[in-house]
């Protein structure tokens, strides 16, 4: 249930921008919408005007930077990606494509030409004078590919049909019009879709065109890779000589599939045909593997145990030729993500989740040593490098992706903007002020608390304040930009937002995210009082008697467990902390949601197994604090939002916590959406959550 960060922006420049079908030429081309900002509001309506950068790619020389940009058209219900060129130095960006169809994975082949997916087809531009040449096409669609460093082949990805056994094949003879589903084993759905069709990576040759008819496949057919639902061309990579790829695969169906994480990195010798195992008796996530400079070394990020996604992600490098594996992050306390090797293969450089925020950190492979590049309010979602300029895709509470620029040699810089995407619209926002704030916990631990202030702050005037729920369980409340969970839309709307970084997240070292699997009902709902109740005394601009909570996840399972300990609460003046409420996409019932989800390890590993071992007395703390045995103790209006598609915390669960709440006699709303998944992606139904959102709280805290 791990919210996305990094991995999110991805997958929604890859929904809108691929598709597996050529759209039409006569779709409407979606381009920059023109807005005015009143009053230095940012509404939801602002917030979906602006541009959301994708890919990117720096140019060989280092001179420019391909990338590209998504711009939404409300009324059409979508937006579509274009291809934009930037120089390295920063100004003013020239627009390469304009289509309806939408382009993504931008390669650069030489300085001055650009391989780029559109629809199922890989093609080629200059971009001095924009000319395109269709490279080659995949009947199946393509989810990217990547380029072989000698330019002799590339390795595609695309997706095969899932086959039916034979004994259940010949039940479906003579009826093609029939919706109806078999399944004999487990991972038959996953997260939001059906498992109808896997991806598979393919191996094709390039000499000016790219022979897809005689492509191979590296994995067997019933393997996926990159792994769903997060997986991309990140998963695999080809060695400098252009002779081996190496990539991720957990190889593994069915049960054996949903009660495991245990993926591996194999490395694939292109003119033998076979296919070692890096990574074996390594029992947790193994992925993205890179390779140094110089061929003899493979670094990857690698978890230690078997069932537990978010075990701490280990920085492992292999010694291609003696076969040594080191933990290069064993005394390093903290996840390491988005590996690059430093020209020299001297240096290990990385994304980390740290105190809040997401850095550059780089590791010495000879001492073993980190230090960190980048520092400031701000998430670094991925960078590039390019000799010792590091080129960072960068976000904060109080703006979306921007290119910033950062050197190899710097210590805790802020780095240099390049992009001015949506400063255009931004100059015309005034932003809810960020603060940061540590404050002390029930066992007297040091909590990370942001607080964010309304939009147009006066310190003689109170505010209401929402407690904002993290997912996960085990992600971090960093400094991210989000459609959905949008802080300064909060703001915007004249709320102070309350956002702590409870026990189980991540970025503060292992103890403090180990401390909630097992213990959903404990310190980590403490966490969430104990910051609601202290901005609530120490703040005087906001009011105590106007709190809401929100969240969705695990931080609706929050919300759902904050209405049943709702009452009774001491320096209130009705005993209720929290006066309304509203959870997205919650866990409710646990038993339920244990046979309902597809991952099972996720249930094993946090709940402790299935609910009905009640000899284990983990299984009995876990599922005693499931939010519906506390339904007789909801007081509270409480506003359900589920969606039909998400497949990870099924719609049952919100509908049944909604009819609870009306048999109970209270105030409710259902927010039920039919075609979204975990997420609430498509721009109306977006604009209907933010507008259902500020509409529920305005109605009880104004």
């Amino acid at each position: 249930m791990k919210r996305l960060s990094i991995a999110l922006f991805a997958m929604l420049t890859l929904i809108c921008a691929c598709s597996k079908k050529q759209e039409k030429s006569d779709d409407k081309v979606i381009g920059k919408p023109e807005i005015e900002v009143k009053d230095g509001r940012f509404t939801p309506e602002v917030m979906w005007s602006l541009g959301k950068m994708g890919e990117k790619a720096v140019s060989p020389d280092g001179t420019r930077i391909a990338y590209t940009m998504t711009y939404y058209d409300m009324a059409e219900n979508k937006g579509n990606a274009e291809l934009y060129l930037l120089p390295a130095e920063g100004g003013d960006a020239v627009q390469l494509t304009t289509t309806a169809a939408g382009e993504f994975n931008p390669v650069w082949l030489d300085d001055n030409t650009l391989l780029f997916c559109r629809g199922n087809e890989i093609l080629s531009m200059n971009v001095e004078s924009k000319a395109e040449t269709t490279l080659g096409s995949v009947e199946n669609g393509l989810e990217g590919f990547k380029l072989a460093p000698d330019h002799k082949s590339i390795v595609y990805i695309t997706t095969i049909p899932v086959k039916r056994p034979e004994h259940l094949e010949k039940l479906y003879s003579g009826l093609d019009k029939t919706t109806g589903r078999i399944n004999e084993d487990l991972m038959y759905r996953h997260w939001d879709d059906w498992v109808d069709e896997i991806p598979q990576i393919f191996l094709a040759k390039f000499d000016g065109k790219i022979d897809i008819e005689n492509s191979t496949a590296l994995i067997d057919s019933t393997f996926e890779c990159p792994m769903r639902p997060w997986g991309g061309v990140e998963q695999f990579n080809y060695s400098p000589d252009s002779k081996t790829i190496a990539y991720t695969c957990r190889k593994k169906t069915g049960s054996d599939y949903a009660h495991s994480t245990n993926s591996d990195i194999f490395l694939y010798d292109i003119e033998k045909g076979t296919t070692k195992n890096l990574s074996e008796g390594i029992m947790g996530y193994d992925q993205n593997p890179v390779f140094s400079h110089d061929g003899t070394m493979i670094a990857w990020e690698s978890m230690e145990r078997d069932g537990y996604e978010s075990d701490k992600l280990r920085l492992m490098v292999l010694d291609l030729a003696t076969g040594t594996r080191t933990d290069l992050s064993e005394g390093f306390d903290y996840n390491f993500t988005n590996i690059s090797w430093s020209n020299d293969d001297k240096e290990i450089l990385g994304v980390v989740y740290y105190l809040g925020m997401t850095e550059i950190f780089a590791c010495n492979r000879e001492t073993k040593a980190f230090r960190q590049i980048s520092h400031g309010y701000h998430d670094i979602h991925s960078f590039e490098m390019n000799g010792d300029k590091l080129y960072a895709d960068q976000v904060s509470m109080q703006y979306p992706s921007e290119i910033f620029v950062y050197n190899l040699s710097d210590d805790k810089a802020e780095g240099k903007k390049i992009s001015s995407i949506n400063d255009e619209v931004l100059s015309q926002v005034r932003m809810g002020k960020v603060e940061e704030h540590w404050i002390k916990t029930v066992d007297g631990k040091d909590m990370l608390t942001w607080l964010i202030y309304p939009y147009d702050y006066d310190s003689t005037k109170v505010y209401p304040a929402l407690l904002f729920c993290e997912g996960g369980p085990q992600s971090m409340v960093s400094q991210f930009w989000s459609t959905r969970w949008n802080f300064e839309v909060m703001s915007g709307a004249g709320y102070f937002i309350i956002a702590p970084n409870r026990r189980g997240t991540i970025g503060f070292g292992t103890e403090w995210c180990e401390e909630i699997s097992g213990d959903y009902g404990g310190l980590c709902m403490q966490d969430y009082m104990t910051a609601a109740d202290y901005f609530a005394d120490n703040v005087k601009q906001i009011d105590k008697e106007r709190l809401g909570a929100c969240g969705a996840s695990f931080g609706g399972y929050s919300v759902y467990w904050l209405a049943g300990h709702n009452h009774d609460v001491k320096g209130y003046n009705d005993g209720r902390r929290f006066k309304v409420l509203l959870a997205h996409n919650g866990m409710f019932n646990f038993e339920q949601q244990y046979l309902e989800t597809e991952e099972l390890w996720f249930d094993n590993w946090d709940l402790g197994g299935p609910y009905w071992d009640w000899n284990n007395p983990q299984i009995k703390k876990s599922y005693s604090n499931s939010p519906h045995l506390f339904i007789d103790k909801w007081n509270t209006p409480i506003c359900v939002i589920h969606s039909e598609f998400d497949f990870r915390i099924v719609a049952s669960e919100g509908m049944a916590a909604y009819n609870a709440a009306k048999m109970r006699g209270l105030e409710a709303r259902y927010l039920y959406f039919p075609d979204e998944t975990h997420w609430v992606l498509k721009p109306q139904n977006s604009l209907l959550w933010h507008r259902n959102f500020i509409d529920w709280f305005d109605a009880h805290l104004k």
